[in-house]
């Protein structure tokens, strides 16, 4: 089961990015918020909407839980 982190800087279209443990795009992260272990990206990015509600998963990592 994976470990998943939410960027604490928001994007710049306001989003805040749920990466997978692993993920290269989170070694660029300065500042993140450990969600947990998750099955998938889904209850990840539920998790991180308690905290940022316009949380949303990365493209490279957790694309099925990507929006637009």
């Amino acid at each position: 089961m994976p470990k998943y982190f939410v960027n604490n800087s928001a994007q710049t279209n306001g989003d805040y990015e749920v990466h997978k443990d692993g993920c290269y795009w989170l070694t660029l992260v300065t500042s993140k918020k450990d969600l947990g272990y998750h099955y998938g990206c889904e209850s990840a990015v539920r998790e991180a909407k308690k905290t940022y509600a316009k949380s949303n998963g990365c493209i490279h990592c957790s694309k099925e839980c990507h929006t637009s």
